[in-house]
C-alpha cells in the first residue's frame, strides 16, 4: 500500500559525507535498513550495498558516484545523498551541498579528522550548512571519542557538543548514552534494537558534567531557556530539544554522536537526531535567484507547492534504459509531467517527459514533484550541472555551481580507425556528467586530451569507456596539469598588416599583461580604450583572441592563469580592418607581451596526508624530503603517526606503490590540490623543451 506523503515540515533532505573509509556508505545502509527501505543492510566487503551499484564501487570498495534515495522514519521522509569519500571525486561532494538542507558527518573513531572530512567542512561552511556528526567504528583497536572529539574541535569547530556518550571502549562498546534523555542504550550482540538499560555506575560522574555542558550550551542560545537556567530551574525535556534543534538549524551548535554502523549500533539515535535536530525545508533560509536579464535584482522562492515552479539541476548521468537523467532538487512550486520547464542557461523551453524517484541506479516513475522533492528528469537534453530550471511564465536563476580545476590528464587515441567518433562523444558524455572531467582536442597535433583530478578520477573514466561503451583507447601516462604565468607587466603595440591586392587586413592594439594579486586567479580582462580609437564592434574580437591564445598556452602549451590583460589602445582602417583582423592582434600582442614579462611555469601543489606505523616514520619522511615535498605537522595516533605536510604533484605520481614499499603495506596517504606554485627554473626548462620536442614530433607524424 502506498505511504501517505510526508508534508514539507516533516521532510529532511540530507547527504552522508566523510573521509574515504570512514564507514560513510555503510552508515548509508544500516539507515536504509533500520527505516525499512531495504530488507537486508549489503556490505561493502561482500560488494553487495545497495547505494555502491557501480561494478567498479563494489569491485574497489569506494563510493564513485553520489546515489540518491529516499525512506521514512517516525513518519519523516527522509531524502538520502550519499557521496564519495575519496578526494578526486570532490565534483560529486560539491554538487550535493548545494541541494541538501543538513549533512551527517561520519568520522572513524580510529582516523578522526582526515583531509576530505576538512575539505568537505569547509565546503559546508560557505553553504551554511546545519549539521550533525557521527563517530563511526569505535569498536576497532585504538578508537577514541574523547581524542576525535578535541581532534574536531581543534582542526573543524569548537561548536561540536556531544549529545551522546559511547558505553564501552574497542571491543567492549556496546551502546550510547543519551544525555537528554538519561537514557543508557545497550544493544546485545547481533540484536537490531537495542534495551533501554540504567546508566553505568562508573559512566555517572562523566554523564553528569557532560549533559549539564550540553545543556549550558543549549541554554545560551535561547533568552527564554537562559533565564530559566540562571534563575536556577531546569528547562524540560521538550524544550531543551526545541532549542537544540533551532541551534543545530542556525549552526551555534553541532550536536555529536557516536556508535558503529556495521554492526548497527546508534543507528536508530541517528535517525531520531536526524528527524528532531535537522531543518525541514521551511526551517532554511528562502531559496535566492537573480531576475533573468536582471542580475542585481533578487528574488525568492519559498519552499511552498504554491510558489513559482523552481529546481536546481545537480547531477547529469546516462541510464542505459530510459538514456539522459537530470538530478534535480525541487525548491519550491510544483510540476506535473508532460508540463514545461525553462532553462534560463540557454533560453530552451523544454518538456518534462517522465519523473523518476531514484534508489540508487532503480526508478520509479511518478506523475509530478514538487518542492522537497529530489527526483530525475527524462526530457532535459541541454541541462547541465548547476543549471536552473524554472516556471516560463516567472523565470529565476540560481546561482552556478563552482568546481575545482583539473590537475592531471592523460592523452586518448582510438584503438581502431572506426572507434574515433564514437570515443569523442563517449568522452562528450562522461564530461557532461561530471563537471571535473574536462577534455579538449589539441588544435596543432589533433590529440584528445582528458583531464582530471587525479590518478584514480582518469582511471575510473577510462575503465568506463571500456566497459560502458565498448571502447579499446590507447592512453598515455597520466601528465601534471601545469600552467603558465607572468611573474612582472609589460605593455606592447602589435600591428597585424596584410595587403595583397584587393580588400587588405589591418588591426593596431596595445596591451598590457600583469600579474594578479597573490591570492587572486584565472584570467581578468580590462578595456580602457575610449570609442574614438577603437570602436565596440572590435574590442569583444581583440578578448577572442587574447583568450583562446591564453586558452592554448604560450610557451609551453598550457593553459596562462593568474595574469590581468588590459587592451590599453587601438587603431583601425575604415576599409581595411575586420573583426578577424582584430582577433588575429589580439592573439599576437598577448604572446608578444607574455613573453616580455617574465613569464614561468607553475605547477599543483597538493596537501599530502600519510598515517604510518611509527617505526616506519623516518624513512617515509626522508622521502617526502627527496620528492620536494614539506611536512608541516605531526600527529600521534596509538602505534601510528600522521604527517601533514604538501608535495608536489609531479613527484606523487605512482606514491602509493612506494608508500607500500617503505610501510610494509601498512601505510596509507591522501592527496587534495591545494594551489599552484611557480616551477623552479631548472625543472621548468626541461619540461619546456620536452614540451616542444613532442609537439614537433606529433606534427611532423602528423
Amino acid at each position: 500500500m502506498a505511504r501517505k506523503e510526508a508534508p514539507i515540515s516533516d521532510v529532511r533532505i540530507i547527504g552522508i559525507f566523510a573521509h574515504v573509509d570512514a564507514g560513510k556508505t555503510t552508515t548509508s545502509e544500516a539507515i536504509l535498513y533500520h527505516t525499512g527501505r531495504i530488507h537486508r543492510a549489503g556490505e561493502i566487503d561482500d560488494g553487495n550495498t545497495q547505494l555502491d551499484w557501480m561494478d567498479q564501487e563494489r569491485e574497489r570498495g569506494i563510493t564513485i558516484m553520489s546515489a540518491a534515495t529516499a525512506c521514512h522514519w517516525r513518519d519523516h521522509r527522509i531524502n538520502l545523498i550519499d557521496t564519495p569519500g575519496h578526494i578526486d571525486f570532490t565534483a560529486e561532494v560539491v554538487r550535493s551541498i548545494r541541494v541538501i538542507d543538513g549533512a551527517v558527518m561520519v568520522m572513524c573513531g580510529v582516523g578522526g579528522v582526515e583531509p576530505q572530512t576538512e575539505s568537505v567542512w569547509n565546503l559546508a561552511n560557505r553553504e551554511k550548512l546545519a549539521r550533525l556528526i557521527y563517530i563511526n567504528k569505535l569498536d576497532r583497536t585504538g578508537a577514541d571519542f574523547d581524542r576525535v572529539l578535541e581532534e574536531i574541535r581543534e582542526r573543524l569547530t569548537n561548536r561540536a557538543t556531544p549529545i551522546q556518550l559511547p558505553i564501552g571502549t574497542e571491543d567492549s562498546f556496546r551502546g550510547v548514552v543519551d544525555l537528554l534523555s538519561e537514557r543508557a542504550l545497550v544493544w546485545s550482540s547481533g540484536q537490531d534494537e537495542y534495551a533501554v538499560e540504567p546508566i553505568p555506575a562508573d559512566m555517572a560522574d562523566a554523564v553528569h558534567a557532560a549533559r549539564e555542558a550540553l545543556i549550558d550550551r543549549i541554554c545560551e542560545t535561547d533568552e527564554t531557556l537562559l533565564m530559566q537556567r540562571l534563575e536556577g530551574e531546569l528547562p524540560d525535556l521538550g524544550a531543551l530539544m526545541a532549542g537544540l534543534r533551532s541551534a543545530t538549524s542556525s549552526g551555534d551548535i553541532i550536536p555529536v554522536l557516536c556508535g558503529v554502523s556495521k554492526r548497527r549500533i546508534g543507528v536508530q539515535p541517528l535517525l531520531d537526531a536526524i528527524v528532531d535536530y535537522l531543518p525541514s525545508p521551511l526551517d532554511v533560509p528562502v531559496t535566492r535567484g537573480s531576475r533573468l536579464g536582471e542580475e542585481h535584482e533578487i528574488i525568492e522562492r519559498p519552499s511552498t507547492f504554491e510558489a513559482p515552479f523552481c529546481a536546481s539541476a545537480f547531477k547529469i548521468m546516462v541510464d542505459p534504459y530510459v538514456g539522459h537523467l537530470t538530478w534535480v532538487r525541487v525548491f519550491s512550486g510544483k510540476l506535473s509531467a508532460g508540463e514545461t520547464v525553462l532553462n534560463p542557461r540557454t533560453g530552451d523551453l523544454q518538456r518534462v517527459g517522465r519523473i523518476y524517484r531514484m534508489h540508487a541506479d532503480r526508478r520509479e516513475q511518478t506523475e509530478s514533484m514538487a518542492a522537497s522533492d529530489v527526483v530525475a528528469l527524462v526530457g532535459m537534453r541541454s541541462a547541465m550541472t548547476g543549471d536552473t530550471l524554472c516556471d516560463p511564465t516567472d523565470p529565476i536563476m540560481l546561482d552556478s555551481f563552482e568546481f575545482p580545476e583539473p590537475v592531471i590528464a592523460v592523452a586518448l587515441a582510438p584503438g581502431s580507425n572506426n572507434e574515433r567518433d564514437k570515443l569523442y562523444n563517449a568522452v562528450r558524455r562522461l564530461c557532461d556528467e561530471d563537471p571535473t572531467l574536462l577534455w579538449k582536442v589539441v588544435s596543432d597535433t589533433g590529440e584528445l586530451i582528458l583531464s582530471g583530478m587525479g590518478e584514480l578520477h582518469l582511471e575510473i573514466a577510462v575503465e568506463r569507456l571500456r566497459r560502458e561503451y565498448a571502447l579499446t583507447p590507447q592512453v598515455s601516462l597520466p601528465q601534471v596539469s601545469y600552467r603558465e604565468t607572468v611573474q612582472r607587466p609589460s605593455q606592447v603595440v602589435t600591428t597585424y598588416r596584410k595587403q595583397s591586392g584587393g580588400h587588405g587586413h589591418f588591426a593596431r592594439v596595445e596591451v598590457r599583461v600583469e600579474p594578479l594579486d597573490e591570492g587572486d586567479n584565472g584570467v581578468v580582462f580590462e578595456n580602457e580604450t575610449t570609442g574614438a580609437s577603437l570602436p565596440r564592434e572590435f574590442i569583444r574580437p581583440v578578448e577572442v583572441g587574447i583568450r583562446r591564445t591564453l586558452e592554448e598556452g604560450v610557451i609551453a602549451g598550457y593553459p596562462v592563469t593568474n595574469i590581468k590583460v588590459t587592451l590599453v589602445d587601438g587603431s583601425y582602417h575604415e576599409v581595411d580592418s575586420s573583426a578577424m583582423d582584430f582577433e588575429i592582434a589580439g592573439s599576437m600582442a598577448v604572446k608578444e607581451a607574455i613573453r616580455k614579462a617574465l613569464p614561468a611555469l607553475m605547477e599543483p601543489i597538493m596537501g599530502l596526508d600519510i598515517s604510518v606505523p611509527e617505526e616506519h616514520l623516518g624513512g617515509v619522511v626522508a622521502d617526502v624530503g627527496r620528492r620536494r615535498g614539506l611536512m608541516q605537522d605531526l600527529r600521534v595516533r596509538g602505534r601510528y603517526r600522521t604527517i601533514d605536510g604538501e608535495v608536489p604533484l609531479a613527484e606523487a605520481r605512482g606514491y602509493a606503490t612506494d608508500l607500500r614499499s617503505l610501510t610494509q603495506g601498512r601505510g596509507t596517504f591522501s592527496l587534495e590540490f591545494k594551489r599552484y606554485d611557480v616551477l623552479p627554473e631548472e625543472i621548468a626548462q626541461g619540461i619546456i623543451e620536452a614540451n616542444r620536442e613532442r609537439m614537433a614530433q606529433r606534427v611532423t607524424a602528423g
